[in-house]
């Protein structure tokens, strides 16, 4: 069953994320820096880290599995979900997976190289409801999708296991 994380810290979806999760019987990992409002549910788990620069990005990455989703607008952390077969959501609902996290890293690191040089200053764009609504869609789609990844994964690895499930 694939699950859902959560980069909690500054995340401005959490509410919807538990909603989806719900509808869908997935179980949910808040991971952040400090113990964060999250609803009484058997499905939803709060992970507080040691503070510190990436810690949750490290506990994410080290437990994030193929065709789990990850809620988060961290690039590198991105890129280290998706090497694990994850599928990553940003809150304005922008899919990062094998097919569009390497110009995701590639855009992050020229702005990144901008903003160092002055030549670019400032921060993103308002957080819209709009892109709760895009969000919210992407984030249907992507559990949907890996759902239905993870039940072709358990079916291949049963047809592939040997009669009796013993080897010969």
């Amino acid at each position: 069953m694939i699950r859902i994380f959560i980069d909690a810290d500054a995340c401005p979806v959490r509410d919807e994320t538990y909603l989806v999760a719900e509808r869908h019987g997935l179980k949910t990992l808040v991971v952040s820096n400090r113990l964060l409002a999250a609803p009484a549910s058997p499905q939803i788990e709060r992970v507080v880290v040691t503070e510190g620069m990436d810690e949750a990005d490290n506990w994410i990455a080290e437990h994030v599995k193929a065709h789990d989703v990850v809620i988060s607008s961290d690039i590198p952390l991105a890129a280290r979900c998706v090497a694990k077969g994850a599928c990553v959501l940003t809150p304005t609902g922008r899919i990062l997976d094998e097919n569009a996290i390497g110009m995701a890293l590639a855009m992050r690191n020229l702005m990144e190289d901008l903003r160092s040089t002055g030549t670019m200053t400032g921060g993103g764009r308002s957080f819209t409801k709009k892109d709760r609504s895009a969000f919210l869609s992407a984030l249907d789609t992507a559990v949907v999708r890996g759902k239905k990844l993870s039940a072709g994964s358990v079916l291949a690895a049963r047809l592939a296991a040997p009669p009796g499930g013993r080897s010969l």
